[in-house]
């Protein structure tokens, strides 16, 4: 028979361990309403999106124009190599669903083997984006399509060539006839499809989503203290804000460095004051598509949570720096952590709950058969 003293041992044993552990009241308090959940922390003037989940993509204004016949002719678009001057390139080429719709490259690789000096961003939620590219120089996703179609870095399309060889594709007018009513094939129309499509593309129910509906136990007690620093210490609601996690503003955090691929970012757009800076990117998913950064300097999320932690740098001027483009400056939103090694793996932790199920497709559409139309 157990001695006393044996069961006393084995009962603290049990209270004392993690099951039976005294509660974190800091964790409690974000298992509580947002409204309950301590304040964010963020510079003076910046006026903080609170977190919180995405809406659906119908509810948007600009989902009324998407029909399931144009997201259906978008995809078999998105995929189709013929689009670009050698038959060779795609839009998935650089968006790729088995790489969370990016390409894992830290830049692209487009016609002629040609690299590009951006990273390709995903494009899962690029629904809510106000502006697209790194720089925000397209105003929606129909610019964007066609920028890159055209690019002779990227595909290196001719449009007129593109909608003549469409047209003369086997299967394709009848795609456009019910997607837009009769099979003509335009730019505008192609366009228009792919968009519509990429704007299906979406993630909204990661474990992070889940938690900001009300399931307090879809983040673990650790993700919970890496959100708290991310609304507080780690000072990443200065620019990762609102429902997509992005203040969807231009910012330099030390990347571009002068003469370097694009170095100039928003400066070309803007003028001046944004040299350097690119769009703050939207995290969910993030774990799926390293590398980082607009081009793809940070390999992964350690060594990127690493540059944040001590505050990135303010960049020098070469001794034969352009005179007739300023230096980029450090934004001042950027300032060193000091997070300790547990407080990193923490934060690390919660932006690892920031992708759920990501949309897959495999394998891609078949297209049509490159055979002469129907003439008669």
């Amino acid at each position: 028979m157990p001695s006393k003293v044996y069961i006393y041992s084995l009962a603290m044993v049990l209270f004392m361990s993690p099951s039976h552990a005294a509660s974190d009241p800091l964790v409690e308090a974000y298992r509580q309403p947002q409204s309950l959940w301590p304040a964010a922390e963020t510079d003076p003037g910046i006026d903080a999106v609170a977190l919180a989940p995405l809406p659906a993509p119908d509810s948007l204004p600009v989902w009324s124009s998407a029909t399931p016949e144009r997201i259906t002719l978008g995809k078999q678009l998105f995929f189709e190599r013929r689009l670009s001057a050698s038959d060779q390139i795609a839009c998935a080429s650089c968006h790729d669903p088995d790489l969370g719709w990016a390409d894992g490259r830290r830049v692209s690789i487009g016609h002629n083997r040609q690299q590009g000096d951006m990273n390709a961003p995903s494009i899962v939620n690029s629904i809510f984006l106000h502006e697209v590219f790194w720089d925000g120089r397209a105003a929606n996703l129909e610019e964007q399509v066609i920028a890159s179609w055209t690019n002779p870095i990227e595909m290196a399309g001719d449009l007129e060539a593109s909608t003549e060889k469409l047209s003369a594709i086997h299967g394709y007018p009848p795609l456009f006839a019910a997607a837009f009513g009769d099979p003509e094939v335009t730019v505008e129309r192609i366009a228009s499809a792919i968009a519509t499509f990429m704007r299906s593309v979406n993630m909204l129910d990661a474990p992070y989503d889940r938690f900001l509906k009300g399931d307090t136990q879809a983040l673990s007690d650790t993700q919970v203290r890496g959100l708290h620093l991310f609304r507080t210490k780690a000072r990443c609601m200065n620019c990762h804000q609102g429902a997509l996690l992005s203040d969807q503003q231009y910012h330099h955090l030390g990347t571009s460095f002068e003469r370097v691929g694009n170095f100039q970012g928003r400066y070309r757009i803007s003028g001046p004051e944004e040299v350097g800076a690119f769009r703050t990117a939207p995290l969910r998913g993030l774990s799926a598509t390293a590398p980082y950064m607009h081009n793809g300097f940070a390999s992964d999320l350690d060594l990127l949570l690493s540059l944040y932690n001590i505050g990135w740098w303010q960049n020098a001027a070469l001794q034969d720096k352009d005179p007739d483009i300023p230096l980029a400056q450090l934004s001042p939103r950027i300032k060193p952590l000091q997070l300790s090694q547990e407080e990193l793996a923490d934060l690390k932790a919660f932006l690892l709950s920031l992708t759920g199920n990501l949309p897959y497709m495999k394998p891609p559409p078949e297209l049509p058969d490159y055979r002469q139309a129907d003439t008669h």
